[in-house]
């Protein structure tokens, strides 16, 4: 693999040339408009510009630990009908195993918002969001806009980004999803895989390259070049669905005859578009890829990123066990005590568990193949578990139909149905210290359901679904499928649309004003917001110094899910398996604000505030008891660069109802998670050099209101001691609009005024 260290040029989609005579006389400005994904975004846009786009999707999707949110927020705002289609699945919490009533009140919620607004209601077990939207939604050329990360379709020709909530909202509030041109990376595919190569090697072996460096962070991956037709259509879905791990924006790819056969399978032939990039395109970056040199790879725990070659981790393990152990002590802060020595049985590596599930393990194909190799096999009667989870009900029937699934539970494999639990911790949590082998998404701590803060520990390592099929095949010792030497039966797929038709709810655009909303007693009304105050006292309650705070530990997943319909109530699991003094701390400092806006003394409420007040007031006597309405205090929390990781508004939100007025941060992970905290009013801010504040200090923002309506590049700060030490923090880029919903205090707010 290599990654060139400049822009390129693509020539007739073959031949990568490094020079820019070699661009056949085009500059690199024109050449980059003939980028396939140039070609979608200028079709979307509805701005004047190419340079700052205002896009507009075709389509929107949400599944069931997001949906309730974002309805409430969009009805909040004044939401009387679904604008563009807007399916709403059911795949997140479809156990109703936790909390009662109050998942299954989600879906009813979901069901009566779909009938009174014209829209799409999948049932529970039918399909994993992104396989629906595979199934049923994409098309060639369009955009698709979901509350989930994993919202990829580019192998299909849809361009489709993952996004927080409240960018959805916007969409349905027919307002705009506003960015700037995003640069374009080319992905050139040569060769084709060897047999026992899945979609996930490939996949692992490009992020564990280009994540570290932040080569594709927030730009487009275009997959281009000869290789792309060596692949079947589910190849390509598989190696897709996990460029969200890249960090990258969206992603989309060459099509062919392959392609167009995913449509014409699925009922759908109209939506074919044969896309390909211009005679001569430019690209920002390129990554070339001979497909013919990846081999089985795993990723360690705890990031996907953390990626080896099985035949690597075999012939060093305990190097590279001793490796990951190192690594794994600053994502867990020695709470726990954690080794992977004991996996080590007769010179070779156990695991205890399989799993092969959801959108990227979930596909026929990768199934079939792994039947293919446990076919007269046994996964044995000891500790080791496998677990197969078809990526939807119309998969699943037709695995039922030619005998993949009895060859599957012969070897003694379980088969489920469509879930997305084990990529988020809501099933088949192993055991304390157990390591699980996964064709899934994400590995991240706690991400298999144990919980650090209960003393409990397990681990996932993100494998192909071949590879974990060779392991259960050797009774759950680390196989590499290269080391099969069967045939792959690679079975022809039939679609059978019935099974959505008989099942579910498609309102075809109609809405029934008429139909009542069906509430549970868990479903809350986000909590009043106030708008952004001239000056602004921040208490720092949580400092994180990880290389990357991920959502997961920002707001856990897992059983915590069952609680985001509840904004409050969700909020008690904030920053609970990373810093668990957060949520006393943040509601310590919401008490005086509460107090200003009630027309209280905010230093009867926090008395703490009298010494900041009066060392404020020193430098800045127009911050008077008298005038408290142009103050505000609330909390921040520092992190080196938070947001890495799930789509999930609520990593924001929730530091917001808990009275969070910023985040600080070097960098941002994802663009997604900035965006989350400008839709929730919170202050993104950057800072450079040492820092000049610790847990527990205050600051102070002086005229912080003016800074961000009057653009400023910066905005001075101080901490708050005896005296008030400078510091500078800037915003980065910020649209119009942008700042105007951190000035009202948050999209709704934005959109009632």
């Amino acid at each position: 693999m290599r990654l060139y260290e400049k822009g390129v040029y693509l020539m007739n989609g073959r031949e990568i040339a490094e020079e820019p005579g070699q661009g056949a006389g085009m500059s690199k400005e024109e050449a980059a408009k003939n980028t396939i994904a140039y070609g979608i975004l200028k079709e979307h846009n509805t701005s004047n510009s190419m340079e700052k786009l205002q896009i507009k999707f075709d389509k929107l999707t949400s599944h069931d630990i997001t949906f309730v949110g974002i309805i409430q927020t969009a009805r909040a705002s004044g939401l009387e009908k679904f604008p563009v289609p807007y399916v709403l699945t059911n795949c997140h919490n479809s156990l109703c195993a936790v909390g009662g009533t109050i998942n299954e009140d989600d879906h009813m919620f979901g069901l009566t918002c779909a009938k009174k607004y014209g829209g799409v209601y999948v049932p529970p077990h039918q399909a994993v969001i992104h396989q629906y939207a595979r199934e049923m939604l994409a098309g060639g050329g369009k955009m698709i806009l979901g509350s989930d990360s994993h919202t990829r379709y580019g192998a299909l020709g849809t361009m489709a980004m993952g996004e927080g909530g409240p960018e959805l909202v916007k969409q349905l509030l027919e307002q705009t999803y506003d960015i700037p041109m995003p640069e374009v990376v080319g992905v050139y595919l040569k060769g084709e895989p060897v047999p026992g190569v899945g979609p996930q090697d490939v996949a692992l072996a490009i992020i564990g390259e280009v994540f570290d460096n932040g080569y594709v962070k927030n730009k487009v991956m275009e997959f281009v070049g000869p290789g792309v037709s060596s692949l079947s259509a589910d190849f390509r879905i598989g190696v897709d669905v996990m460029t969200t791990e890249t960090t990258c924006l969206s992603s989309i790819w060459r099509t062919d005859e392959k392609i167009q056969e995913f449509y014409e399978i699925h009922g759908r032939s109209g939506e074919y578009k044969e896309l390909n990039p211009g005679p001569v395109a430019y690209y920002d970056g390129m990554i070339e890829i001979d497909l013919s040199e990846i081999r089985p790879m795993i990723a360690m725990p705890f990031h996907p990123s953390n990626t080896y070659t099985i035949e690597e981790v075999n012939a060093n393990l305990k190097d590279v066990l001793a490796d990951v152990e190192k690594r794994a002590q600053v994502s867990l802060d020695g709470q726990v005590d954690f080794s992977l020595q004991d996996k080590i049985v007769d010179g070779k590596l156990y695991v205890e568990q399989g799993i092969i599930a959801g959108c990227a393990g979930g596909g026929y194909e990768n199934i079939c193949d792994a039947a293919d190799i446990l076919r007269g096999s046994s996964i044995g009667a000891d500790r080791f578990t496998l677990s197969v989870y078809p990526a939807s009900t119309p998969i699943y029937t037709e695995l039922a139909k030619n005998g993949v699934l009895a060859d599957l539970m012969r070897t003694g494999a379980v088969v489920k149905t469509a879930f997305c639990g084990p990529c988020f911790g809501a099933g088949d949590t192993p055991s304390n210290g157990a390591l699980s082998i996964r064709h899934s998404t994400r590995n991240f701590p706690n991400r298999e359901g144990s919980k650090i803060q209960n003393g409990q520990i397990s681990s996932v390592a993100l494998m192909d679904a071949r590879s974990i099929a060779a392991t259960a095949a050797n009774k759950g010792f680390l196989t590499p499928a290269t080391e099969y030497d069967g045939d792959y039966s690679r079975p022809k797929y039939f679609f059978d649309k019935t099974i959505y038709e008989n099942r579910v709810f498609d309102s075809h655009g109609v809405a029934d004003p008429a139909t009542e909303i069906q509430f549970g007693p868990n479903i809350k009304d986000w909590p009043s917001m106030p708008a952004l105050p001239q000056h602004l006292i921040l208490k720092v309650v949580s400092e994180i110094h990880d290389p990357v705070t991920t959502t997961d530990e920002l707001i856990p997943s897992g059983e915590t899910s069952s609680y985001r319909s509840n904004p409050l109530g969700l909020a008690e699991f904030t920053l609970s398996r990373k810093d668990p003094a957060y949520v006393g701390r943040a509601k310590e400092v919401q008490k005086a604000e509460d107090a200003i806006r009630q027309g209280s003394d905010p230093i009867e409420a926090l008395p703490e505030l009298a010494h900041v007040l009066t060392a404020v007031q020193k430098e800045y006597p127009q911050v008077r008891e008298s005038d408290m309405e142009s103050l505000g205090v609330g909390s921040a929390i520092f992190a080196e660069k938070p947001g890495d990781g799930s789509a999930r508004e609520q990593a924001a939100s929730c530091q917001k109802v808990l009275g969070g007025w910023a985040n600080i941060a070097r960098e941002y992970a994802t663009k997604r998670y900035r965006s989350n905290l400008i839709n929730w009013g919170m202050l993104p801010l950057l800072i450079e050099g040492e820092l000049p504040f610790k847990n527990g200090d205050y600051l102070f923002l002086p005229d912080v209101r003016r800074a961000v309506s009057e653009k400023a590049d910066s905005i001075q700060a101080f901490c708050v001691g005896d005296g008030l030490k400078s510091f500078t923090v800037t915003m980065g880029d910020l649209t119009d609009d942008e700042r105007e919903i951190i000035l009202q205090g948050c999209l709704i707010n934005y959109n009632r005024k």
